[in-house]
């Protein structure tokens, strides 16, 4: 990921070389989207070394189905799509399914504000964000980063639009105290 991309290839023709099985052309798209396509892996994984895998795993994927692509909306929505769905799927090969929640559960977990996140830098985040449970990180991450409604977070994960939603409120109490506590700590560390 270090190396430098070639922006003077258009979209069109790294598309069609890649096709054609053109190295330079599959090269100059994997430096071109693999920066912001780890960011997308990090979210969702345990760890870097996981983060790599998925992020193997996901150009394997874009370069299996760039036929696919019918240029009906960015090029690099429909990457970041099956970068989405490669790492929803890791994650449900590796987690046990989602505790079910009733509704009355549901109507007592408390929606906590992560106003504190604000004054954390980016890579703090995903640390914090990676130290959630996979269920927890992954909602977390659809709705919160991703955008998706809990309807359609629960038909991807196979889980109750309930469950969604409280998976998603124990995430950000859980991020809540975890900010709290590392800004307290980062804090305490300055004021020695």
């Amino acid at each position: 990921m270090d190396q430098k991309s070639n922006y003077t290839i258009s979209e069109s023709d790294l598309i069609k070389g890649s096709i054609a099985g053109d190295r330079r052309m599959q090269e100059e798209l994997y430096r071109r989207f693999a920066p912001k396509m780890y960011a997308v892996c990090l979210r969702y994984a345990n760890n870097t070394d996981d983060a790599q895998d998925l992020l193997q795993e996901g150009f394997i994927k874009v370069y299996k189905n760039l036929h696919r692509f019918r240029a009906e909306g960015s090029f690099e929505g429909w990457v970041r799509r099956v970068f989405v769905n490669t790492s929803i799927e890791h994650f449900r090969k590796k987690s046990a399914q989602l505790s079910s929640v009733s509704e009355k559960e549901e109507n007592t977990i408390e929606d906590a504000d992560i106003t504190a996140l604000d004054s954390l830098a980016e890579k703090d985040i995903i640390n914090i964000v990676q130290e959630l449970s996979p269920g927890y990180r992954t909602v977390f991450n659809l709705y919160v980063v991703e955008g998706y409604s809990h309807k359609e977070i629960g038909e991807l994960l196979g889980i109750s639009e309930g469950t969604s939603k409280s998976q998603l409120a124990r995430a950000k109490s859980i991020l809540q105290k975890k900010v709290t506590q590392y800004l307290s700590d980062t804090k305490k560390s300055f004021t020695r």
